[in-house]
């Protein structure tokens, strides 16, 4: 495995595919009433997350917990950062302390990789921006792999906001890696630059995609969150007419067969790129991607400090 992970394109097929293994024996530590393992006992691995977050940062700590490592969490809120540090130096500080592993998340694309070139110790890009969020992609990859089998040949639609999804672009390059088939669909306002160039197919027609009439049959769904915080202009018309035009609803789920399972990274926005029939009904996986996150963070914190060539956790 790369010294860090700073993208999902790090990652070649046996690599992914390693961790995904590993991570099926790290879920199994959820279980457990004592929920501990002792590789990283000794290692400090500081979460320095300049960009709120609930899932990814705890999903961190816990794992980095589970492996007996000593977990630290920096907030941009809470450190010199609100004083006028700048990245750089909250950087060099943070790793002159002895660490072993930076784990990175911020609101900026191409961040993460600017703090990888000024540390000495492996950093996990956490999030950047618009940019890329490759631990999500291999939860992702995980959740599918849990309901589908191997995703070789398999077919999934990404919806939704992708011009400002660090998750998209993510995923695109893991499942084409893994040998699996992506069509991004979205209003064209709501395609970034350049995405032509992704391996992967684009589409508007929700419709036509979910039934199979535009890309053949799919495999698993994945919905998008708007992400308001990061729109500056109008992007669709009104929230009401996104939402009949993108948004998960009842009856498109009724043009997915009944094993097609749906995903969300989350947070939602329930009523407008999805429904409350589709986040909670029995195709949802949401859940699932969710205790996928815990597991596969182990497995990358684990092959990161403590080695591929040790074996089996």
């Amino acid at each position: 495995m790369t010294r860090s992970l700073l993208s999902a394109a790090d990652l070649d097929r046996d690599e992914a595919t390693a961790l995904l293994d590993a991570a099926v024996r790290m879920h199994a530590v959820q279980s457990r009433e004592v929920k501990k393992l002792p590789p990283l006992r000794g290692r400090t691995i500081v979460n320095l997350f300049f960009e709120d977050s609930t899932r990814t940062r705890s999903s961190f700590e816990i794992a980095g917990k589970w492996l007996s490592a000593d977990v630290i969490n920096v907030s941009a809120k809470g450190s010199s950062v609100s004083k006028g540090e700048s990245l750089r130096d909250t950087a060099l500080t943070v790793a002159a302390m002895g660490v072993d592993l930076l784990v990175v998340r911020h609101g900026s694309s191409g961040a993460v990789q600017r703090v990888a070139s000024w540390v000495a110790c492996p950093v996990v890009n956490a999030g950047d921006g618009t940019h890329e969020h490759p631990t999500q992609a291999l939860l992702d990859a995980y959740t599918l792999r849990g309901r589908l089998g191997e995703l070789a040949d398999r077919h999934v639609a990404i919806v939704g906001d992708i011009a400002h999804s660090r998750v998209a672009r993510s995923n695109v390059l893991l499942l084409q890696t893994l040998g699996a088939r992506v069509t991004l669909v979205a209003p064209p306002t709501l395609l970034p630059a350049g995405v032509g160039g992704w391996p992967c197919e684009t589409d508007w027609d929700l419709d036509a995609t979910l039934s199979g009439k535009a890309h053949g049959d799919v495999d698993a769904v994945m919905m998008l969150r708007v992400q308001r915080e990061r729109m500056t202009g109008g992007y669709f018309p009104t929230e009401r007419e996104y939402a009949a035009g993108y948004g998960l609803s009842p009856q498109r789920l009724d043009l997915l067969d009944e094993d097609v399972p749906v995903l969300h990274p989350g947070p939602m926005n329930r009523g407008l790129e999805i429904s409350s029939a589709a986040a909670d009904g029995p195709r949802s996986v949401v859940l699932e991607q969710v205790q996928a996150g815990v597991a596969v963070r182990m497995a990358v914190l684990y092959r990161m400090l403590a080695g591929a060539a040790e074996g089996a956790a």
